[in-house]
C-alpha cells in the first residue's frame, strides 16, 4: 500500500467516525428529549467521537474493510450503543421507537446535507471535494440501512422487538450474541448486495434531486 492509499483510507475512516458520532448523538438527544437522561449523564449526548467508540465496530472492523484488498465501496461499522432506560420514557412504547429511529434518521439528514454541500461546491473552485462529499453521503445512507437490520443491538432490532412483543429481558439476552451474529450475517453475499443496492438507489434519487449527475 502506497502513501496516497494510506492517506485516502484514513480520510475515509475519519468521515465514517463523524457519521457514527452524529448517529449516536441523535439517539442520546432523542432519549433525553423523551425523558430519559441516562445517556446525557454518561456524557453520551455529545459530538465528541471518543465517548462513542466501540473497539470492534468503530475501530477494528472499519479499518479492516478500508485497508484489506477487495473491500470496495462496502464500508459499515457501529459505535457503542447508547444506554436507554425505558422506564424513564414518557411514553415507553412510542418513545423507544423514536429513540431507535433517531440514528438512521440522522444519517438520512446528513446525506441530504452532504449532497447539498457537494452541489454548492460545483459552483466554486473547490470542485475536487465534490466526489468525496457525495461518497460520504452514500456512506451515511449505507449506515442508515445497515442499522435497520433487525439484529440486536442494531436499531432495526427494536422494531422487531415491538412487533413480536419480545420482553426486555429476552432482548438483552439475544443482544449478548448480536455482534457475533451480525458479523456472520455480513459474510452472506445476498445481505451485502441488498444493502448496497438499496443504498445506491436511494443515493441516486437524492443526488438527482440536487441536480448532481449520478
Amino acid at each position: 500500500m502506497d502513501l496516497n492509499q494510506l492517506i485516502d483510507g484514513l480520510i475515509l475512516y475519519v468521515g465514517l467516525l463523524v457519521l457514527l458520532t452524529f448517529h449516536e448523538y441523535a439517539h442520546a438527544w432523542m432519549a433525553w428529549r423523551c425523558g430519559d437522561d441516562t445517556a446525557r449523564l454518561q456524557g453520551r449526548c455529545s459530538l465528541n467521537p471518543l465517548v462513542h467508540i466501540d473497539p470492534i465496530g468503530t475501530v477494528v472492523l472499519p479499518l479492516l474493510m478500508i485497508f484489506l484488498p477487495g473491500a470496495g465501496r462496502f464500508l459499515v461499522g457501529w459505535a457503542k450503543p447508547v444506554p436507554v432506560n425505558p422506564y424513564n420514557l414518557g411514553h415507553p412504547r412510542r418513545d423507544e421507537l423514536l429513540v431507535a429511529m433517531a440514528g438512521p434518521a440522522m444519517n438520512v439528514i446528513l446525506a441530504v446535507v452532504l449532497l447539498g454541500l457537494a452541489r454548492v461546491l460545483t459552483w466554486t473552485p473547490w470542485t475536487a471535494m465534490t466526489e468525496f462529499l457525495m461518497f460520504l453521503a452514500y456512506l451515511s445512507l449505507l449506515l442508515c440501512f445497515f442499522n435497520l437490520i433487525p439484529i440486536p443491538p442494531l436499531d432495526g432490532s427494536y422494531l422487531l422487538r415491538h412487533f413480536t412483543g419480545m420482553s426486555h429481558e429476552t432482548y438483552h439476552k439475544l443482544a449478548q450474541y448480536g455482534f457475533l451474529i451480525l458479523i456472520l450475517v455480513l459474510q452472506v453475499p445476498g445481505v451485502r448486495s441488498t444493502l448496497a443496492g438499496v443504498t445506491s438507489f436511494t443515493w441516486m434519487l437524492m443526488a438527482r434531486g440536487w441536480g448532481l449527475s449520478a
